[in-house]
């Protein structure tokens, strides 16, 4: 398990586009679990559905693909690569998630071969799916 600090170590996103809280479980190159605790102050929540406040589906797929960026990033031999993300299929969302929900993350990694890989995530709230979705990466070398 570990926290914002070490996820920023692996990821280069930051805020406000850094989308996961927290890392439970993690198995490099396999799949990862993570959280995100969804908030009241939560900056897209002041220009999305402003009277009934739900996290825009877009976020909650790049939590997921977040979440899969650690699994890839956190292998050996990745140091000094980029996860990018390619391509999202089979996007579905099943639930609206809103201020308090905590969102439970999972992606696992499927096939990787030289420089793609292609992973499956979910996300739940209460154990219940809201969103799921296929994943491709192209990786690629950190820039200066």
């Amino acid at each position: 398990m570990f926290g914002i600090e070490e996820i920023k170590k692996i990821l280069p996103h930051r805020e406000p586009f850094l989308m996961i809280d927290k890392v439970v479980e993690n198995q490099p190159g396999k799949d990862t679990k993570a959280i995100k605790a969804v908030s009241a102050n939560e900056w897209f929540f002041q220009g999305h559905f402003e009277k009934t406040k739900v996290m825009p589906g877009v976020l909650i797929i790049e939590a997921i693909a977040q979440t899969g960026g650690i699994a890839i990033m956190s292998m050996e031999e990745m140091k000094g690569k980029l996860a990018f993300l390619a391509r999202i299929n089979k996007a579905r969302f099943m639930k609206k998630v809103v201020p308090g929900d905590v969102l439970e993350i999972e992606t696992k990694i499927t096939a990787f071969k030289m420089n793609v890989g292609i992973g499956e995530g979910v996300a739940k709230v209460d154990g219940k799916t809201v969103a799921k979705c296929e994943l491709t990466f192209a990786i690629g070398d950190e820039e200066n």
